[in-house]
């Protein structure tokens, strides 16, 4: 390994160690004691979901992340406004980094890890204020109170340092998880917030419109109520000229959103139990055998989770160049409508780059303009629409795959690092000498051409369930994530209980 190199970022590891941070445990955590911890800082994370930002005046602020909401993992106005943007942001950072070989970190070394945690930390840091500055400065707006008491500089300051520190906890809660709980704490976050989303989406019985009474043009917000209410209020005549149009596609919430929020959760579902399972036997134990599966989503959530925060960062970047009094002076760059177009009011681009690189919100975002451009017009044509479409999922799907052969290799479940894990256990493939070099050449036959083929098939249906859209706006890719992340934890749950019974499995599965 070249010496220079690392050295520029083992300047930095002091910096990073000297931060607050979550301590290793140095044995084993039992199972319940895991648990104790994820449930905690599930309850924290909710709590600080609805801890508001002070002195912000919640009528005139924009939410710059609005389509990527679920995603982010937070809460508009509140402490958590930047969720975990600025951990995902610099996960990217580091990993395409580390991909490209930039950084010549060699991450099965105990010691070039712990560096790379460390400047992991600083780069977090950075990120929040590099996230957190153009929204205080352009989008969230202090309270004429707030600004009369402290003046605007120190209105604005305050507000930063209130997005700082509750950024910081997000990071913090998923390093207890990560060390002390079960799974990913970024991954819990998700599934919590997108399980709120689709829970409420569903079932909400207020009306859309709090200060009016119940009506046809203002029926329950939830899916379920709103058609109930339509069906009961509404004649034959009625329901055949615009109430089934009402309740399958009227937003919010429609019940095509519902069924199509069903149906990925089944496909995902199959598509999560489908693996190769490679046989394994014991070295010492005359009939002990086991399986290594290599599931057909080897790469999990991750690479989803990255492109979504990216494509937000991108969106971010356009949106600030075409709205911001000082950026939109730059030449070329500044509000050049080929980057995107953003009406007054809106953070969600209407043209440019970031409109065809934005989510599609469900079928009346795209389809319906197609084929009935009257009634559902988006302000642009039909091979627009269409172009927007191709381009998402190619976007979703190229990145989706280089973010999981990052992924895989940063994590150790590349071909070599789970050849080690299958020697150090004392487990064999049966019928090849117990050598980790053969055991890796076996390996790779599967682990690289599943790694692409996961990272396809997730970016894939992510883009897929954006475009049929899901309740409660969860976003297709939050719900598609959220499934997922279900599975793997009941999974990772199967294993700790068995590590808690059998401690002999611990070293297999790389725990305590």
């Amino acid at each position: 390994m070249d010496d220079a190199k690392p050295s520029l970022l083992y300047k930095v590891k002091p910096l990073g160690d000297r931060l607050p941070a979550v301590k290793r445990p140095e044995g084993h955590v039992h199972f319940r004691t895991k648990i104790m911890w994820v449930a905690v800082i599930l309850v924290l994370y909710f709590v600080m979901s609805n801890v508001y930002i002070w002195g912000l005046d919640q009528s005139d602020s924009l939410d710059i992340f609005a389509q990527y909401r679920t995603i982010m993992a937070g809460a508009s106005g509140t402490i958590l406004q930047l969720g975990i943007g600025p951990i995902v942001t610099a996960s990217i950072i580091m990993q395409l980094f580390v991909g490209a070989k930039i950084i010549k970190l060699d991450l099965s070394n105990k010691k070039d890890k712990a560096c790379y945690q460390s400047v992991m930390k600083v780069l977090v840091l950075v990120m929040i204020f590099i996230e957190a500055v153009p929204q205080v400065f352009g989008y969230l707006i202090p309270s004429s109170a707030f600004t009369s008491q402290f003046g605007d500089g120190g209105a604005k300051l305050l507000i930063i340092l209130q997005l700082f520190i509750g950024s910081y906890l997000v990071f913090l809660f998923d390093e207890v998880i990560s060390k002390w709980g079960i799974g990913s704490g970024i991954s819990l976050f998700i599934a919590a917030g997108v399980a709120q989303a689709v829970f409420t989406g569903a079932l909400n019985w207020y009306p859309v419109s709090s200060a009016a009474d119940y009506s046809l043009s203002n029926p329950p917000a939830g899916t379920i109520p709103k058609a109930i209410y339509i069906l009961m209020n509404t004649d034959s005549a009625d329901m055949a000229s615009g109430g089934y149009e009402m309740i399958l596609l009227g937003q919010p919430n429609p019940l095509i959103a519902l069924v199509g929020t069903l149906v990925i959760f089944l496909i995902v579902v199959y598509l999560e139990s489908s693996r190769i399972e490679l046989p394994l036997a014991h070295g010492n134990a005359r009939g002990a055998r086991g399986k290594y599966p290599i599931k057909l989503m080897y790469a999990s959530n991750i690479p989803v989770i990255l492109m979504s925060a990216l494509l937000a960062n991108i969106s971010m970047v356009c949106l600030l160049f075409y709205t911001s009094d000082f950026l939109s002076s730059i030449p070329l760059l500044g509000h050049n409508d080929a980057l995107g177009v953003y009406e007054t009011g809106s953070t969600t681009a209407s043209g440019g780059l970031a409109w065809f690189l934005s989510t599609p919100q469900g079928l009346t975002d795209w389809l319906m303009p197609m084929l009935n451009p009257d009634s559902y017009g988006n302000g642009h044509g039909v091979l627009e629409n269409l172009c927007h479409v191709m381009i998402y999922i190619t976007v979703m799907v190229i990145g989706s795959i280089m973010f999981a052969k990052f992924w895989v290799e940063t994590t150790n479940l590349g071909a070599e690092s789970v050849a080690n894990n299958i020697q150090r256990s004392g487990m064999q493939i049966p019928g090849f000498r117990r050598d980790p070099r053969i055991i890796k050449r076996v390996l790779e036959r599967y682990i690289p051409t599943i790694t692409i083929l996961s990272g396809a098939l997730i970016g894939l249906l992510a883009a897929v369930a954006d475009m049929i859209g899901t309740t409660g706006n969860a976003t297709g890719t939050g719900l598609l994530l959220t499934v997922g992340i279900i599975i793997r934890f009941y999974e990772a749950l199967g294993k700790e209980q068995m590590m808690e019974m059998n401690p002999m499995m611990r070293g297999f599965f790389g725990g305590e």
